[in-house]
């Protein structure tokens, strides 16, 4: 049989693939925060000298689930290519950086790893450049969509430096444990 599958069939293909990438990611991505105890409740965190530009937590909160949405998306589309050149390359650049991506909040906030965390969100940027251009010729739209997160990426990357450079004990700083007292 070499039928040609129609618009519509390849829409659902798309549809398909991007209805198990987006909530996976979005899912994974979101769990890593919550086990490594991200954000402004973190008391260890609570207690590191801050730059200005540090945004509310809210701002985190809202953000990377939209950059998750965007990055489940380009990965539908690349997933979606089947047959193209270049594909298995994108894909694996894709999942490197991701896996790094998954690996950070638990670095820095689960081990108070600034420094570290600092060298493997550079790592990430470096990775995630990459793969929008393997992604580039496959799908364009795919390496649009990543355009936002590496912008992301590059703010939070100045971000973290700044954090490393105000508080070089960090990884020394051990939270205080709750007080509670008993009358």
């Amino acid at each position: 049989m070499t039928e040609i599958a129609t618009p519509g069939q390849l829409r659902m293909s798309y549809l398909r693939w991007a209805l198990v990438t987006v909530p996976a990611i979005v899912l994974i991505g979101s769990l890593m925060g919550v086990l490594s105890n991200s954000g402004y409740g973190n008391r260890w965190f609570a207690s590191l000298d801050l730059p200005a530009n540090t945004p509310p937590g809210w701002v985190f909160g809202v953000v990377w689930p939209i950059l998750y949405i965007m990055l489940g998306l380009a990965l539908a589309m690349i997933l979606h290519a089947r047959g193209a050149k270049g594909r298995g390359f994108a894909l694996l650049l894709f999942f490197v950086q991701l896996i790094a991506n998954f690996a950070w909040s638990p670095l820095f906030f689960g081990q108070y790893q600034v420094t570290s965390a600092l060298y493997l969100i550079i790592f990430i940027l470096m990775m995630t450049i990459a793969t929008t251009f393997a992604f580039a010729p496959i799908r364009k739209a795919a390496a649009w969509l990543l355009v936002p997160y590496m912008i992301w990426l590059s703010f939070a990357a100045i971000l973290n430096f700044q954090i490393d450079q105000r508080n070089p004990d960090a990884e020394t700083l051990v939270p205080t444990a709750a007080s509670t007292q008993i009358g």
